[in-house]
């Protein structure tokens, strides 16, 4: 029983057919051929069209698989938003290869996690962050390295750019990476190889998407051809209707495509529809992402709640031209009441929110492009089951409180060499989302809680344990117990509660440790020195006292 398809907005269908196409790449070659001529994307005032796109990441592909690169193999993409980004992603699947999206943002320590886990044989790397690849390299087994810089795919002003960012702003750390090669070398390389056509099928996994899952270890969900292309889908009918294909728009894409958020909905479901995404490369330089507005006729704008708000009270944003501005998607976080009302008030539309989850390629719910319910994730994509489920995994009736369990072609086959935790995430065949929920009579779906003690920073996702176990190894560290605020610029922010070993432990000192261990957005906004932590009778740690 899905009550919400009698309230689908006219034109969008119950279902999709998700094997439409046997794999992503079928997807991708369709649309660089009908859409050959127009831009597929754009980055600091240079586009690509989907005809270019289609040669450099034919290039690409064939300079991997000279490098001995087979399919099934993975690669890690580890930059911002660059037009390199999407010449590497499509090449990559196009030889066959399985895509290790990586969040630059890493540390050491975090990147080689992922990279041993993942079995990772080569890299794509931006060159700002190559130093840090340096000091893990040899614990892995990365064999092709290939660097590139922030201005390389951008002509003559990509001199000017790299100059700003290596000697002016200093950047990029030196590194020294042996046998590496620059993204234009391997591009140059890929010209004199022929790129052999790869059959792939529904269920070959194609991504690789880390996620802490339920117990904070960072586990990779396997996402295969059939649920990438499902979630094009479903993301491509709901779309459709308000941004047909036959004419070409511009869509402000500030979410890293790293994030699969902005990987499904922008890199394929927009592509597929033959529209143009501008890459912002820093979306924390607010005055770059106001200057798009300027520049481009931008029609439909993705986001997180944390962005949204930071425009509003830009001083500069008031000024900006939003009248070609239809739509702006929220997804990864809370959207708060407070910044739609803001956001309503300079631009003159809603922000719709909607619901998902990396397990589910992602996207789960969302509200519909115009007129959706302020507040909800609003309804569940076509072909997709929601249901509101107790502790025993059973149905409770409508307006009850309980589990947000999914069902869908898009839902992931599992995590990679993680049977255990793929048996506790998926159950009965329905994905356990850890989020606590409720249904109206008409289907909207609204957030309570979570069951999960997950932290949601800028929409993304921080593990209590990871924050623990890394404050506990400061050797003057006892206990650590970690928990989420509500922040008013990231929507949850870091609560941390250190138990001293050693009296002579300062907060400044904890915090310079934890910078090193731990990425920004991981980092503690409040530190809190106690004698003890609450615990039960058993020695768990309450992390519920703590948090109220």
């Amino acid at each position: 029983m899905r009550p919400w398809l009698t309230h689908y907005p006219a034109g969008v269908p119950a279902n999709i057919n998700p094997d439409i196409y046997t794999s992503l790449v079928e997807m991708i070659d369709e649309s660089m051929k009908k859409y050959a001529d127009r831009p597929a994307f754009a980055n600091m005032g240079k586009s690509m069209t989907f005809g270019e796109l289609d040669k450099l990441s034919r290039d690409f592909g064939a300079y991997l698989y000279s490098r001995g690169l087979n399919p099934g193999d993975k690669i890690a993409l580890m930059m911002p938003n660059l037009l390199q980004y999407p010449v590497a992603l499509y090449g990559c699947l196009r030889a066959g290869l399985i895509v290790v999206n990586t969040n630059p943002l890493y540390t050491p320590r975090e990147m080689e996690h992922q990279f041993v886990d993942s079995e990772v044989k080569a890299i794509v790397i931006a060159e700002n962050f190559a130093a840090n690849l340096e000091q893990i390299i040899a614990k892995t087994a990365i064999r092709t390295v290939i660097v590139t810089s922030l201005g390389e795919q951008l002509g003559l002003k990509g001199h000017i750019v790299n100059f700003m960012v290596r000697y002016v702003k200093r950047l990029v750390p030196k590194f020294n990476l042996v046998n590496s090669v620059s993204f234009t070398d391997a591009l140059n390389g890929g010209k004199t190889f022929e790129l052999p056509i790869f059959k792939s099928n529904a269920d070959d996994t194609i991504f690789l998407q880390y996620t802490g899952g339920t117990t904070g270890v960072a586990k990779g969900a396997m996402l295969s051809n059939r649920n990438m292309v499902a979630n094009m889908l479903q993301m491509k009918v709901l779309i459709e209707p308000s941004f047909p294909s036959a004419t070409a728009c511009y869509v402000m894409s500030p979410l890293p495509l790293y994030h699969i958020f902005a990987c499904t909905v922008n890199a394929f479901g927009l592509f597929s529809l033959g529209h143009c995404s501008i890459l912002i490369t820093n979306p924390r330089d607010l005055p770059s992402v106001i200057k798009e507005f300027n520049n481009y006729p931008i029609a439909l704008m993705t986001g997180v709640n944390t962005l949204f708000n930071a425009l509003c009270n830009h001083p500069d944003f008031a000024k900006a031209d939003v009248s070609h501005l239809k739509v702006a998607v929220a997804g990864a976080m809370a959207l708060q009441k407070a910044v739609n009302d803001r956001w309503r008030a300079i631009t003159g539309i809603d922000i719709t929110e909607g619901y998902g989850m990396t397990e589910a390629a992602p996207v789960v719910a969302v509200n519909p492009l115009t007129g959706g319910r302020i507040g909800t994730i609003g309804m569940p994509v076509p072909s997709t089951e929601v249901r509101i489920a107790d502790a025993n995994d059973n149905p409770i009736a409508l307006g009850g409180v309980g589990e947000i369990q999914v069902r869908g072609p898009q839902v992931m086959k599992g995590y990679y060499n993680q049977p255990t935790e793929t048996l506790k995430t998926i159950r009965n065949g329905w994905l356990c989302t850890g989020d606590i929920g409720t249904m109206d009579e008409e289907g909207y779906f609204r957030i309570v809680d979570r069951l999960k003690d997950m932290i949601l920073v800028s929409g993304f996702n921080v593990y209590p344990n990871e924050i623990e176990e890394i404050t506990t190894q400061h050797p003057k560290v006892l206990e650590a117990a970690a928990v989420g605020i509500k922040d008013e610029h990231s929507g949850e922010a870091i609560k941390l509660f250190v138990v001293k070993k050693d009296d002579s432990l300062t907060e400044n000192e904890l915090r310079t440790f934890l910078r090193e261990q731990l990425t920004a957005y991981k980092n503690p906004k409040i530190v809190i020195f106690k004698t003890e932590l609450p615990k039960t009778n058993v020695g768990k740690v309450l992390r519920r006292l703590l948090r109220d």
